[in-house]
Formats: structure tokens, C-alpha cells, sequence
């Protein structure tokens, strides 16, 4: 079934009978972190949301402290840093129901080409200029913890207490000992319009995810960026914390982002089709779809694991994909094909928890088109253990890996813009070295005495 957009919420009504008095004016960043401006309701109606507001370019530059990075053509200090001019997307209002009379509305970023929305919007005009339509779906994993944010930061977020101790995927007893926080989000979730699926423990200590529906895949994005904010937000109000990093801990799984994804054509799923692909039946623009996709992954992994940290997710026997191979209904791949007929759709298990979704959504797409374009074929199906599988080709182990298979990319460059590839790129190589300089307990444990 087709899922219709969420309706927006009448503002203008909800602000004149006072249910509504602040408005929260919103873009993501390079991490995907909500950032914006917070208006009075009845200013932002009369002014921001015709004419926009501002915000200052360095956000686009910085890195996770919010330190402003040197060697960004987009902007830097001999351009002054100055403004982009935020553009309110009415349609995409939201009450958020876990805040006290407040709203958010997503932005665009005018003519900034490197701005993550845009990069996905771009891709949407060429799906939408050959016929399609992306529907998508993304699946976070977290971890929560009993220490409220504040005090795990105080702790260096070390000797941390996870709200279960026993492993807990699909136990119902540990999960109702966490209703208290999840129960909270699932309702806020569904008051501020996200169409909640179902909740579940996942393998780790205090490991946890909250399912919503797919959607249309610009909307899908702007929904996971606000599911992420309403997590964190709710577990602050709770006293506890919450960590979307891809590993949190030694010898405990990570946690993914599984992306799902489909093409529609004519309010029909292009997937659907009765040619054989191994066990699969489906159309040509599925397989060559699947084919792209999984092409092109190793080019735009930094797309699907931006951090140092992501990579440490990748270990075998870990729930998280190693290899690059598809298979049905199969964990270990990292390409998973799932549903049948009008459901059909191919399950991305790489990206991480920490990943922008308007980046993965952008990278996935773009690679499934070019698969369609060149109909590229897909290699054939695995069954079995894909960890096992040593000859089949790995994804890459490092940042640093990641990011030579991006910048040696003609194809990033064609697909993003060579500005925009030089801009992630120049991200990708501060983050890596901001990681190369630091000395962490690991180094001292290791060498303090032992050298």
C-alpha cells in the first residue's frame, strides 16, 4: 500500500486558539543534526513563513564541537562568514507534542548546493524526471542508559549503566521495564504525526528500536531527523540518555540504520515483475536497481558511515554487514531483499546509527538509478553465511579507506557535483584527523606502563 504524506497541522488555527506559541525553524548539518532558530508563533506566521529567515553560513563548516573548520571553498573567515537564507517548507509542520506549544517547520537552504536536503532533493528530480517515485523506510537502533545526559558527560560517558542488563532482542520483560521511556515515544511520535509501526528490544544491553512507516523518501528523511530529536529530547525529560553511535562498546552489537527502499511508478511499485533474479521474482528496474545499488557502495560509504567510529560496527559475526553481497531474507548480507510483489523492496543493512538520512537516501538513490541507466547487473544471489564468504569483496574497515574510494570517484562527482564531492570530501578528511591527533584511554592503557 501506498503511505499518503502525514497531514500538516493548521497553524494558523492552532496559533489563534493558542495551542501553539513558539515555532521552531529547522535545517540539518552535516552530521544531521537538527539545527535552527526558535520564533513567536504569531512572527513566524506573519513573517518568516513568506519571506524566510537567516542563519550563519559556518554551520556547513563546522565540525562535531562546533568549532568552525578551515579549507571549506562554501565559506570560511576570508569570506566573513556570512548568511543562507533559510526557506520554511510549510507542508512539512509538525506539532511536537513532548514540547510545550511548539511546532517545527524543515527549511531549505537557498542555492546551497552542499546543504544535505538539497543533495537529496536533487536525486528526487532525476527519480521523478524518468517516472519514478523512492518510498523509503529507515529502522534506528539505539542504546539507553540510566544516567541522564549531563552526569554521562560528566563521566567522560564511561562505567555508564544500560536500562537492561540481560541481552534483550524481542524480550518482553526487559522491554516493559523501558516502557517508560518508550511508550512515551511511540505517543509523541503519533501525536506529532510519524505513523508509528511497533518497538522492540534489539540484541545489546539496553539496545532498543522504534520502527515508523515508510514513507515518500524526502518526507522519510525529515521524519528520521525529527524521530532522532523526539528520542533525545524525551529521554532528557526521562533522566536518562540515549547514543545513536555505530559502536558504543566492545564485544556489544552496533547499532544500524536499515534502509528500505522502492520505486513507484504510476502508484505501482517498479519492483514488481516476474522475472527470476535466484529466488526473487521482479522487474528489470529492480534488478539493475539492486545491481547500482550495491556497485556503487564501496564509492559512497562515507555517505552510510560518516564517522571514525562507524567503522568499528563492522565486525563479523555482529550483525553488521562485512561483505558486499545480496541475498533473501538473509542478516548477514548487506543487501537484503524482502516482501514480494507490491512490497518488494531492497533492505540496505550498512549505514550506521550515526548516518545523515538525507545523505544515505541521496547515495542510495543515486547509485540505483545509475544501476538503471547502465542496467547494471547485480551480483548473483548468496545463500549461507555471507561472514563465512572470505572471497566475496568487504566493505571498507576505515574512514580513511572510505574516503579515497569517494574522492577517486568519477561517478560521486557526476552524481553530486564536483563542488559538493570536494566539500564532503574535505568533511570526511577533518573527521579522520581530528581522530589521528587524539589520545584516548585506549593509548594510555595500551602504552602508559607497558612501553
Amino acid at each position: 500500500m501506498r503511505q499518503p504524506p502525514p497531514s500538516s497541522p493548521d497553524l494558523k488555527k492552532l496559533v489563534r486558539e493558542g495551542a501553539v506559541d513558539t515555532v521552531i525553524a529547522a535545517f540539518t548539518d552535516h552530521y544531521g543534526r537538527l539545527m535552527g532558530k526558535r520564533f513567536d508563533a504569531d512572527y513566524f506566521l506573519a513573517e518568516v513563513a513568506a519571506h524566510g529567515t537567516h542563519a550563519c553560513n559556518y554551520l556547513l563548516t563546522t565540525d562535531a564541537e562546533m568549532e568552525p573548520v578551515p579549507g571549506y571553498q562554501f565559506a570560511n573567515w576570508e569570506l566573513g562568514y556570512g548568511d543562507f537564507h533559510m526557506v520554511p517548507e510549510m507542508p512539512t509542520a509538525r506539532l511536537l507534542s513532548w514540547q510545550d506549544k511548539t511546532a517545527l517547520v524543515h527549511c531549505n537552504l537557498e542555492n546551497v548546493p552542499v546543504a544535505p536536503r538539497a543533495i537529496l532533493q536533487r536525486q528526487i528530480a532525476r527519480s521523478a524526471a524518468l517516472g519514478f517515485e523512492a518510498m523509503a523506510a529507515s529502522e534506528l537502533e539505539y542504546y539507553a542508559f540510566r544516567e541522564p545526559f549531563r552526569d554521562a558527560a560528566k563521566q567522560g560517558y564511561r562505567d555508564l549503566e544500560p536500562l537492561s542488563w540481560y541481552l534483550e532482542d524481542y524480550n518482553l520483560l526487559q522491554g516493559t521495564r523501558e516502557e517508560f521511556y518508550t511508550a512515551a515515544v511511540r505517543r509523541h511520535l503519533k501525536a506529532t504525526g510519524i505513523v508509528v509501526e511497533n518497538s522492540k528490544g534489539e540484541w545489546g544491553l539496553g539496545q532498543h528500536e522504534v520502527n515508523v512507516r515508510y514513507n515518500h523518501i524526502l518526507q522519510m528523511a525529515d521524519d528520521h531527523v525529527l524521530f532522532k530529536q523526539c528520542l533525545k529530547e524525551v529521554a532528557e525529560q526521562a533522566g536518562i540518555s540515549v547514543t545513536f553511535m555505530a559502536k558504543f562498546a566492545n564485544g556489544q552489537a552496533g547499532s544500524g540504520c536499515h534502509l528500505h527502499l522502492s520505486l513507484r511508478r504510476k502508484g505501482k511499485n517498479a519492483f514488481n515483475g516476474n522475472k527470476p533474479l535466484g529466488p526473487v521474482k521482479g522487474s528489470d528496474e529492480f534488478r539493475w536497481f539492486l545491481g547500482g545499488w550495491i556497485a556503487h557502495a564501496p564509492e559512497f560509504m562515507v555517505f552510510y558511515a560518516p564517522t571514525v567510529n562507524s567503522y568499528k560496527r563492522y565486525e563479523d559475526l555482529s550483525w553488521a554487514p562485512t561483505r558486499l553481497a545480496w541475498s533473501h531474507d538473509n542478516r548477514t548480507a548487506g543487501f537484503r531483499v524482502v516482501g514480494h510483489g507490491e512490497s518488494l523492496r531492497i533492505e540496505c543493512r550498512i549505514p550506521g546509527a550515526d548516518v545523515n538520512p538525507y545523505l544515505a537516501f541521496a547515495a542510495s538513490l543515486a547509485s540505483g538509478l545509475d544501476g538503471i541507466a547502465n542496467k547494471l547487473e547485480p551480483p548473483p544471489v548468496f545463500e549461507g553465511d555471507v561472514y563465512a564468504a572470505r572471497t566475496l569483496p568487504r566493505v571498507p574497515y576505515t574512514l580513511q579507506e572510505a574516503v579515497e574510494h569517494f574522492e577517486a570517484s568519477s561517478f560521486v562527482k557526476d552524481a553530486l557535483g564536483a563542488d559538493v564531492a570536494q566539500h564532503y570530501a574535505h568533511f570526511y578528511r577533518t573527521e579522520q584527523r581530528a581522530y589521528d591527533r587524539a589520545v584516548t584511554d585506549w593509548d594510555r592503557r595500551r602504552y602508559f606502563e607497558k612501553i
